[in-house]
């Protein structure tokens, strides 16, 4: 009997909310008012006000004079600050040695982990796994509040469709739907529904909003882009994380409209508050409000006035409302009202964390020391990578590597170390991530295995002089003739060769966008050096955007995408090209064939002349194909899998019911593998266009060999609908089509009507 397989369709997350019972909101809102009541203007703006001290610098400047102006009731939240010790060496002097002992917000950036850190949430984004992900959240959660920290930035679910923007690899990628679930899972497993518990954060939702959108790719740039296609498109992550409960929201650095984020009072308070129902605090992204003044929108004081009458509550290091929030106020120019929302907002996020019972909750080297790194979490950062890589391709089954082999490892990533944790890692420490060749030991030992470095990771010596002065450490260890020499000796002795090359950690994130996202030109040199010798290639990427490999998949025998993997890299890179693990990644952002094509997505709108190869007036290139070098969704396995026709429970669907699309997927292969089942939808007729497919559904399934199992969509007028001209969220009647396969493009088809 076929076993029926329960799917992650529409709204199955269900919303946490962040408040508590009715008693709790009366209590909450008695002791703010209470204290409101003692406070002057000044200590209310003071409020307002995030500093950045301690470990990290994320922006142009650093804040001074932190310690005095704590004291002086001028500081609402630090960040950038972590341990016990520190924490609670600032917490001391607010709790302490300020008129009302107001105790502080301690913000850091847990992007992918704190000290134990995952795959870049791009590689995560891949897994398609919710319940891994939820667990990632919790774990990052537990290191981190473990560690002084008690408000993190993150999840960043900024729709992105262009690869060359660095922070991509912060991103979900492309698709509205997926990013919407595990923006909800993320937000849920960071904050519980309790954020008082010593073990919760409160999410920061960021970047608000459409930050994934900047021209060119570039970061920092503008955003031009249409109502209808914010709502259709890009705007869905964010307000699934509202409805998830998410205690505060960054603004983003682009403009909407015309009118910066930080500034723009359709978005923070029409849009979010009003709309969405936000009842949190708005906080800039680093020195935003500063920023305003190069946009063009005034002077300090102009800055700040409309940031805060926009709905601003909290300036990130500028110090603009410190400066002129006072008189901005008795001028008239700032309703005073206005502050004491602020204010109040903020006030509030310290109550719900717990922090005026007590200020030193997520203080505690006890916890530190047990928590922080346990096995337990070690293991996670190894599953969570394992699952994350995607098959990109794989003739004639190199992979997995037969240990009885010869092969040779070529690359700076084998025995590197800096680079596997990747960008955003923030707290965490590369020199305990674990190198690919120590993964190798581990996995099958080095008996068999050689070793040369085959190229340094960059020649290019103006982006070394960029990456360096930030981290990068980059060294030319040897000339290139001579380790590329060294290479193909090495390769010539083995079977196969395992290239293992990519990005550095800092050629992606904030501040790296990049016009060419091939892999380096000294690295491609390697390769075909390498393919020259005969033996088969297998290239191994670490790297934290899609690239451009059209030569690469025409030349290479297997591409196994890695992302920057984390703590576990080495081990679960071995596993994987070893087959003790199983690929089962899916691509959630789509690999252009060159730059050319950018940007592309999967669920991009039909035009009024499609594609057909035997016209010349119709959507397409002279010089490439139009279709991508891999598609949103794609990701292969060691085994293969088959599904059979879409079954149909209907062919009408009415208001109030439903249909279910069934398919029956066969493991037709020699291993057990897990297979992520899409499922698309396309609208044929609208009163706007719409999308060619949609993705409306994923379900994952593990099958051994020869099992096949039924996996069942139910399809309701919810997943139907979308914002027309007028901004309504409506379903409108007609043709609609199905499409369920491992893919994007590989889909079986079926139809239906909604009448």
């Amino acid at each position: 009997m076929k076993k029926l397989v329960a799917c992650l369709v529409g709204g199955v997350m269900l919303a946490s909310c962040v408040g508590g019972t009715d008693r709790k909101e009366t209590e909450m809102n008695r002791f703010v008012d209470d204290l409101m009541n003692k406070m002057t203007l000044e200590e209310k703006v003071g409020q307002l006000n995030l500093v950045s001290v301690g470990f990290d610098i994320t922006g142009p400047i650093l804040s001074e004079n932190v310690e005095e102006k704590i004291k002086a009731g001028q500081v609402g939240g630090v960040f950038n600050t972590f341990t016990p010790v520190a924490v609670r060496k600032l917490q001391n002097i607010a709790v302490n040695e300020t008129r009302l002992g107001i105790p502080l917000l301690s913000g850091y950036d847990v992007i992918h982990g704190h000290k134990t850190i995952f795959p870049i949430p791009l590689g995560l984004s891949a897994s398609w796994d919710m319940d891994l992900i939820g667990r990632v959240a919790r774990v990052s959660a537990d290191e981190a509040s473990a560690d002084g920290v008690n408000w993190i930035y993150s999840p960043m679910v900024d729709i992105v469709r262009d690869p060359r923007w660095g922070r991509v690899s912060e991103s979900n990628g492309e698709d509205p739907y997926l990013s919407s679930c595990i923006a909800r899972t993320m937000v849920e497993n960071f904050q519980l529904d309790d954020l008082s518990k010593e073990n919760t954060v409160m999410a920061c939702l960021k970047h608000f909003a459409l930050y994934g959108a900047s021209e060119a790719g570039r970061d920092y740039n503008t955003v031009d882009m249409s109502r209808i296609r914010m709502y259709n498109e890009y705007l869905s992550p964010y307000k699934a994380a509202v409805e998830a409960g998410v205690g505060s929201v960054m603004t983003s650095f682009n403009e909407i409209d015309g009118v910066p984020a930080t500034a723009n009072k359709w978005l923070l308070t029409d849009l979010l508050r009003r709309d969405w129902g936000f009842e949190g605090f708005v906080v800039t992204d680093y020195t935003a409000t500063m920023e305003l003044v190069h946009h063009g929108m005034g002077d300090k004081a102009k800055a700040s006035e409309l940031a805060l009458n926009a709905g601003t509550d909290m300036d990130m290091v500028s110090e603009y409302f410190l400066e002129n929030g006072v008189e901005l106020v008795k001028s008239g120019r700032v309703p005073e009202a206005v502050v004491d929302a602020a204010c109040r907002r903020i006030l509030e996020a310290k109550y719900k964390l717990g922090l005026f019972e007590d200020p030193y909750r997520y203080v505690s080297e006890e916890r530190a020391k047990n928590e922080i790194m346990s096995a337990d979490k070690v293991a996670l950062s190894k599953e969570a990578a394992v699952k994350s890589m995607v098959l990109l391709k794989n003739d004639n089954q190199v992979l997995p590597l037969d240990p009885a082999n010869k092969v040779a490892f070529i690359g700076p990533h084998v025995k590197g170390r800096r680079d596997l944790i990747g960008n955003w890692s923030a707290a965490g420490d590369w020199r305990k991530a674990v190198t690919v060749w120590e993964g190798i030991e581990n996995t099958v030992g080095t008996q068999n295995c050689l070793y040369a470095q085959g190229c340094n990771i960059l020649e290019d010596e103006a982006v070394i002089g960029k990456l360096n002065p930030h981290g990068a450490m980059i060294e030319k260890t040897a000339s290139a003739d001579r380790l590329l020499a060294e290479a193909v000796r090495t390769a010539r002795r083995a079977d196969v060769v395992v290239a293992v090359l990519g990005e550095t950690f800092g050629m992606s994130g904030e501040a790296a966008s990049r016009s060419d996202i091939s892999l380096p030109e000294n690295q491609r040199a390697l390769l075909k050096a390498l393919e020259a010798t005969g033996k088969p290639v297998v290239l191994v990427l670490m790297n934290g955007r899609p690239l451009t490999l059209e030569w690469e998949d025409a030349h290479m025998d297997a591409i196994l995408e890695a992302w920057f993997p984390g703590t576990q890299a080495g081990n679960a890179v071995a596993e994987v090209l070893y087959g003790e693990a199983n690929p089962s990644g899916k691509l959630t952002m789509t690999f252009p064939r060159n730059v050319g094509q950018i940007p592309i997505y999967y669920n991009h709108k039909n035009t009024g002349r499609p594609f057909d190869e035997h016209q010349k007036y119709t959507t397409k290139y002279l010089d490439t194909p139009n279709e991508p070098l891999y598609p949103f969704g794609h990701g292969l396995s060691y085994t293969t899998f088959a599904y059979c026709d879409i079954n149909m429970s209907g062919t009408k669907l009415t208001d109030g019911g439903k249909l279910t699309a069934s398919v029956i997927v066969t493991n037709t292969g020699k291993c057990t593998g897990v297979e992520t089942v899409q499922l698309y939808l396309r609208d044929l007729v609208g009163s706007v266009t719409r999308p060619v497919k949609e993705l409306k559904g994923f379900c994952q399934v593990l099958l051994n060999p020869g099992e096949s199992k039924r996996v069942d969509f139910d399809i309701t007028v919810d997943d139907l609908k979308f914002y027309n001209s007028d901004l309504q969220f409506v379903a409108e009647p007609g043709d609609f089509q199905v499409f369920i396969g491992g893919s994007s493009t590989e889909v079986k088809t079926a139809s239906f009507v909604y009448e």
